[in-house]
């Protein structure tokens, strides 16, 4: 009783100082959102680019790689007066996002970029692969009904994000698993190049004239202060290696206390070992420190991944075509690595209380997050947008618990996303004849 006394005194006395920064806490709330969603974000103009890639690729998959690396030069942050007066956020829309989708069977390959970026996209794409064709479309995203799920279309959705709440930090398999060495550089042999893609492309194939699929990956790129992918990477690589913690050294107005209260500390034994930590290491950990420092000596990027299938109710379809996905990233995953997997919290399923009104309301917000480009459980997990305790873009804590968001190398992104070094899907948009090079017209700088 008297401390609820004591503090009800205490409201009593200063309510007059706690309103105000309650007060300005949700004005700062309302007035981001207002100033950024509703100003800077609508000012922005996206551009959806199709890209028509060549019925054969010869380049090696560093290529895609190399590409994807060209592009994390979009990365910017704003100042004080673009953050607070003119609404840009911390750290979007600088994000690019690749997309496979799949009309009844159709194939095509999409960049959803800002059209400020038409230029720097297209010329990394044709610098890589002269070839390939690239042409401003319609968004598909828009070819349907908006208002999906409704009495003539249903769908299924899915975000997809690391199994079990694993590290970001270890990588998924690579390209680099998918091949033999001597065959990728000499570009002999191309039969023994083993391209998940193929597997994905030839199911989306399948697909019937009343059913759809849409897969995008939004990547966004990052720096250490954004994501410390590079200071936490580093600190698993010591404990993988097994190397000493290197203490910091004490203040010297603490080490004299210490000897005050407790005396002079007692020796350390050390254990001396003739043989260095990593050489005590077996092959399985060697791989996974090897893959760990490798990715952290790469330009990263924050990712999502979404797919939606869609059905007309009233036409035939294979239910299990929603799975698609599922299969797709098994190629990438491993027992002692990483591994890529749906989200069950977001997924179009209920299994309890107002199961259908939840249901429509669940697949309503995935198209729309799917046609937004929005991360999974926007707009909680955007740093800077609502005061979020556990902010996910943040500390790799949140990162690690399946919320969606992930951390991916540019090799990474090259080995999920790429053209298929030969397309053996008749139903894939392509070019079928070779052109002479990229058009004349793209700026040099």
């Amino acid at each position: 009783m008297e401390i609820s006394f004591i503090i009800l005194q205490i409201l009593k006395s200063w309510w007059w100082f706690f309103l105000p920064l309650l007060l300005f806490l949700l004005a700062k709330f309302f007035y981001f959102w207002w100033l950024r969603w509703e100003i800077w974000y609508k000012k922005n103009q996206w551009i959806l680019l199709e890209i028509k890639p060549p019925a054969e690729v010869l380049k090696p998959f560093k290529a895609m790689e190399d590409l994807i690396t060209s592009l994390w030069g979009v990365y910017d942050t704003p100042i004080w007066r673009e953050s607070w007066c003119e609404g840009m956020l911390p750290s979007a829309p600088f994000w690019f996002s690749m997309e496979i989708a799949s009309f009844g069977g159709e194939i095509h390959f999409y960049v959803r970029i800002l059209d400020g970026w038409k230029n720097l996209f297209e010329s990394a794409i044709y610098a890589h692969y002269p070839e390939t064709e690239i042409s401003v479309v319609e968004d598909y995203t828009k070819k349907v009904p908006q208002n999906i799920p409704n009495e003539k279309w249903d769908m299924e959705g899915y975000d997809y994000g690391y199994v079990g709440g694993r590290d970001y930090i270890y990588p998924i398999k690579t390209y680099s698993a998918f091949f033999e060495k001597e065959a990728e550089e000499t570009k002999i042999m191309e039969e023994k190049r083993v391209d998940p893609l193929d597997s994905l492309l030839e199911a989306l194939s399948e697909l019937q004239s009343g059913e759809q699929f849409w897969f995008q990956i939004v990547a966004d790129p990052i720096l250490d202060r954004d994501i410390p992918f590079k200071t936490h990477g580093k600190e698993v690589v010591n404990r993988l290696a097994k190397r000493p913690e290197v203490k910091k050294p004490k203040p010297m107005w603490e080490e004299a206390a210490e000897i005050l209260i407790s005396g002079p500390p007692a020796e350390e034994k050390k254990e001396e070992s003739l043989i260095a930590p990593e050489l005590r290491l077996t092959p399985g950990e060697k791989e996974i420190l090897q893959a760990v420092e490798r990715k952290i000596s790469k330009y990263n990027f924050k990712v999502w991944i979404r797919g939606i299938y869609l059905y007309k109710i009233n036409e035939p379809r294979f239910a299990n075509n929603k799975s698609i996905l599922h299969t797709y990233f098994q190629h990438f995953s491993t027992e002692h690595l990483n591994a890529i997997t749906f989200n069950r919290v977001t997924r179009t399923k209920i299994h309890y209380w107002l199961r259908k009104r939840r249901l429509y309301l669940r697949k309503r917000k995935q198209f729309r997050d799917y046609v937004e480009r929005f991360p999974p459980y926007f707009p909680w997990n955007l740093n800077g947008n609502v005061p979020f305790v556990f902010d996910l873009i943040r500390y790799p804590k949140g990162l690690t618990k399946g919320k969606g968001i992930m951390v991916f190398s540019a090799e990474e992104l090259a080995s999920v996303f790429h053209f298929p070094p030969k397309i053996t899907v008749p139903t894939m948009a392509r070019v079928e004849a070779k052109k002479a090079g990229p058009p004349s017209g793209l700026p040099t700088e």
